[in-house]
C-alpha cells in the first residue's frame, strides 16, 4: 500500500486545484507533510472510539489544554498574587487566528471588578446638550446597533522593554496587553442625536462605575464621532464583568483607558476636564524634557508569537507567525527578517484584514541551525511603519512608559533557544 499525502487525497473541484491550495507554501512544508504522511497507513495505534461526556450548560476547554493569563503588578513584577495585580496578560504564544477568546482578553483595572446589577445600572448623558437623558441597559438594547471586530490595547503594552530586555520573557510578558474581540453596541452618534448635543461642544467626559472613578476627556473628532460606540455585547454574549459589564465605551484604535468600562456617564463640554487620569497618570515625559498629554491613538505595531521568547526550535522547516495591528486603520503589509533586520521578506496576511483589528501573519522559514535574530515590522494603509528600537528611543527617550511600539526582536542561539533581546 502506498501512502498518500493529505494534499493528494483532497477532492478535486473546479475551484480547488492542488496548485491553488498550496500556493505560497514552500517545498519545506510540503516535504514535512509528505514525511509525516508516509507512516500514516493505519489507525491501529489510535485509541478506539467510545461514548463521551454528557452535554452541559456550557463548553469547557479540553483537559489537555492549559492556557491562562498572567497577573502582573508593574514592569518586572509578574505572577503576583491576584490581589496585588493591576493587569492580567493574554497568552498570545498559545493562541491562533485573529480573535482573542473572551476569557483570555487582557484585563486592566484600577480598583478591581465591580459587581453591577444591570437592572439598576444607568447611563447619564448630559452637559452641553438640549435634552439630558438617562438610559438603562434595556434602553440601549432597543436601539440600532453596530457589531465590529477591533483591538483594545493598554498603553503599557510593551513596557517591559523600555530600558532593558529580560531574556527570559515570553510574548505574553512583552505584548500581552492587547486583544481583539467582536463588540456590539449603540453608535455614539445615535446617542448624541437623542440628547441634541450643542454645536459648541467638542469634548466628552466618559466616566466609569468602578471604585477608582476612572474618567477621561475625549475630543469629538469626526473619526471618533463616526466610530465610537457604547457596547453591551462581546463575542456574541453580554460583556464579561472584567471587560465592563453591563456597558462600556469602545473607541476603535485609541488608548485602552479611553474605552471606559462600567460606563455610567457621558458629559459634553467645550474643553478637556483635565482629570488626574490625563495629568498625573497618562502623561509622558519625552526625550526633550517636554510632557505629552492626550497621546490617544495606538500606533502601528506587530510581534512574532511563534517562535517567541523561551521557546525552542529545531533546524529545518519552521513556520513564523504573529500578530499586527494599527490604530490608524488596516494593516497593509508585514515584513519579517530572519537575519537581524539586514534583509526583509513580506509575510502572508490571514483574511479578512480589518480596520483597527489584529491580523495574523505567517511565513515559511528554513532555519540553518546558526544563531540569528528574527523580527517583524508592520505598515498600515496610511503608510505608517513600525519603527526600529533605535528610531523609537531617539524620539521618545527612556523616561516614558506608555505607547511602546518598537520592533520586537527574538534571538535564537545554536541550540534553538529563543530569547527576548533589544536590537
Amino acid at each position: 500500500m502506498t501512502s498518500k499525502t493529505p494534499i493528494e487525497v483532497l477532492p478535486r473541484a473546479a475551484n480547488l486545484s492542488r496548485r491553488g491550495f498550496v500556493g505560497g507554501l514552500s517545498a519545506g512544508i510540503l516535504g514535512a507533510v509528505a514525511t509525516e504522511a508516509a507512516g500514516a497507513e493505519t489507525l491501529a495505534d489510535v485509541p478506539d472510539r467510545a461514548p463521551g461526556a454528557d452535554l452541559s450548560a456550557h463548553s469547557e476547554r479540553s483537559r489537555f489544554v492549559k492556557i491562562d493569563r498572567i497577573p502582573e503588578a508593574t514592569p518586572g513584577k509578574r505572577n503576583v498574587d491576584p490581589g496585588d495585580a493591576i493587569n492580567s496578560k493574554t497568552p498570545h504564544q498559545k493562541l491562533v487566528g485573529n480573535i482573542t477568546p473572551t476569557d483570555l482578553h487582557y484585563e486592566r483595572s484600577h480598583s478591581g471588578v465591580p459587581d453591577i446589577d444591570p437592572a439598576q445600572h444607568r447611563l447619564l448623558v448630559h452637559g452641553m446638550v438640549q435634552k439630558p437623558l438617562v438610559f438603562s441597559l434595556e434602553d440601549l438594547k432597543r436601539m440600532p446597533s453596530v457589531t465590529r471586530i477591533v483591538f483594545i490595547e493598554c498603553t503599557g503594552n510593551g513596557w517591559e522593554n523600555w530600558k532593558k530586555a529580560d531574556p527570559d520573557l515570553t510574548v505574553q510578558n512583552t505584548h500581552g496587553l492587547v486583544s481583539t474581540n467582536e463588540w456590539t453596541g449603540v453608535p455614539l452618534k445615535f446617542l448624541i442625536d437623542l440628547v441634541s448635543k450643542d454645536k459648541g461642544s467638542n469634548w466628552m467626559l466618559a466616566e466609569g462605575g468602578d471604585g477608582a472613578g476612572v474618567d477621561r476627556s475625549i475630543p469629538l473628532t469626526d473619526e471618533i464621532l463616526n466610530e465610537a460606540f457604547v457596547a453591551y455585547g462581546q463575542n456574541g454574549e453580554p460583556l464579561r464583568p472584567a471587560h465592563g459589564f453591563p456597558m462600556r465605551l469602545v473607541m476603535p484604535g485609541f488608548e485602552g483607558n479611553l474605552n471606559i468600562k462600567w460606563l455610567r456617564r457621558l458629559k459634553f463640554g467645550n474643553a478637556p476636564w483635565m482629570t488626574r487620569w490625563e495629568t498625573a497618570r497618562y502623561t509622558q515625559l519625552l526625550a526633550n524634557g517636554e510632557a505629552r498629554q492626550f497621546q490617544l491613538r495606538m500606533e502601528t505595531n506587530s510581534v512574532i508569537t511563534q517562535p517567541s521568547g523561551t521557546m525552542q526550535i529545531q533546524p529545518g522547516y519552521n513556520r513564523i507567525s504573529g500578530l499586527a495591528w494599527s490604530g490608524h486603520g488596516k494593516i497593509a503589509k508585514v515584513e519579517i527578517s530572519t537575519d537581524g533586520a539586514r534583509t526583509w521578506k513580506q509575510a502572508q496576511l490571514a483574511q479578512p484584514v480589518l480596520s483597527k483589528a489584529q491580523v495574523r501573519f505567517q511565513m515559511d522559514w528554513d532555519w540553518d541551525g546558526k544563531p540569528t535574530r528574527i523580527v517583524s515590522r508592520s505598515t498600515d494603509e496610511q503608510g505608517n511603519t513600525q519603527p526600529d528600537r533605535q528610531t523609537f528611543i531617539a524620539a521618545m527617550g527612556t523616561n516614558a512608559l506608555f505607547h511602546y511600539n518598537a520592533q520586537q526582536t527574538w534571538s535564537i542561539d545554536d541550540a534553538g533557544r529563543v530569547r527576548n533581546v533589544l536590537a
